[in-house]
């Protein structure tokens, strides 16, 4: 009886929403699904189910809704024209949904490296933060990825992380006064990237002591870089702002490979609740299956995992 009754709520919601902001296409589409009430605050992106939604990114939003996730995430909204990112902010306040991060992206992030204290990188960053705070505004985004780079082997570990420290201090001076929040996120793609654990994350977050300066724990990467995923979790808590999701291996949905997501959900969920915090859990991950029944496999391994 509830399954029919959001059934018959989500369509009729669909078409209103439809007559309201012209997604008439959508509407027909979406009277065949069913809307979940999740737990926790996942954050599909674009793309992840074009296959049922088609590629328009607003049609894809009310998918997404639809479907009952009630976030977004997009690394590459900086790169979008500032008409598309004003629209998607409107949008989704209209469907009720919360901006994930984005990327503070100025150019090829991994390669710019923060630990070198160069001038040149240091500054590069610093306005790409504040161009990142106008990309806030438009869609009403708090949280934004950075990462610090590579590895500058010539200089001693202490001084790359008082270089790093001291981009990410002047950064805060950016982001603080507009209540924006970077997370800076520990990465397992290359061992020659600087940050790759929480801990060392965690000990950042300190020096830097911002409220604008917390952690992205992104349990793909820690799965790889570090394990004991609750364990580290809980030791670097209090700087966690934003979780992101990833099986492993493969970088899938939840369900395709080792990790007992379900048990990470619940431990987020509890922990949050007790602590009356509310986190995103950006989906950074692709599709496991092909086509639209594949899409449909992903959401049905989110129900799975939210069951506790």
């Amino acid at each position: 009886m509830n399954n029919r009754r959001n059934f018959i709520k989500q369509t009729l919601s669909a078409v209103a929403l439809a007559s309201l902001t012209g997604f008439e296409t959508y509407a027909k589409k979406a009277m065949t699904i069913e809307k979940h009430n999740f737990k926790l605050l996942y954050a599909p992106h674009f793309g992840m189910f074009k296959n049922s939604a088609g590629d328009d990114l607003f049609d894809q939003l009310q998918f997404m809704s639809d479907v009952g996730f009630k976030a977004l995430e997009d690394n590459g909204m900086m790169a979008r024209p500032v008409e598309t990112q004003k629209k998607i902010g409107e949008t989704m306040a209209k469907l009720g949904m919360k901006m994930g991060v984005f990327v503070v992206d100025g150019g090829d992030n991994w390669k710019t490296s923060l630990a070198s204290g160069k001038s040149e990188f240091k500054e590069n960053f610093l306005k790409t933060c504040r161009a990142a705070v106008e990309v806030a505004k438009r869609t009403n985004a708090k949280w934004m990825t950075v990462v610090p780079g590579f590895y500058e082997r010539k200089l001693p570990i202490g001084i790359q992380t008082a270089n790093v420290i001291d981009a990410y201090r002047r950064a805060c001076d950016i982001f603080e006064p507009h209540g924006l929040t970077m997370v800076m996120e520990p990465l397992s793609d290359t061992p020659d990237l600087f940050l790759r654990n929480s801990d060392q994350s965690y000990l950042i977050c300190k020096a830097v002591n911002s409220p604008a300066c917390k952690i992205l724990f992104d349990m793909w990467h820690m799965q790889r870089n570090e394990g004991q995923m609750t364990h580290n979790m809980d030791l670097v808590w209090e700087e966690i702002a934003y979780f992101q999701i990833g099986d492993e291996p493969g970088r899938k949905e939840p369900t395709t490979g080792e990790v007992n997501y379900r048990h990470l959900f619940k431990h987020i969920h509890e922990k949050s609740k007790a602590n009356h915090q509310e986190f995103i859990l950006g989906m950074e991950h692709g599709n496991m299956f092909p086509g639209k029944e594949g899409e449909q496999k992903l959401i049905q391994a989110y129900v799975e995992m939210d069951t506790f």
